[in-house]
């Protein structure tokens, strides 16, 4: 997948122990649909999370055991930078 690629969070109901491979093959995805550095993510209720681009994710929308689109915001630190404990 490309760096600048816009992406979207879904989720995909697999078995236990499930891999990436598995929740690519299931929604029908191509390997640079999906964010494998990001990777599959066991949220422990049957159900795998992973990132997927806008277009994938729209495309397979529908499938049984899949949910989403989720927005999934960057994470950034909160407030002005704090200097480290040992800085003061």
């Amino acid at each position: 997948m490309a760096p600048d690629t816009p992406t979207t969070l879904i989720t995909v109901e697999l078995p236990p122990g499930a891999t990436l491979d598995d929740a690519v093959q299931k929604l029908g995805l191509t390997p640079e649909e999906v964010d494998t550095a990001y990777g599959l993510i066991d949220l422990h209720n049957g159900t795998y999370a992973l990132l997927v681009t806008e277009a994938a994710a729209e495309r397979v929308s529908g499938t049984p055991g899949m949910k989403g689109p989720y927005a999934n915001p960057k994470i950034e630190p909160f407030g002005p930078p704090q200097p480290a404990p040992d800085e003061k």
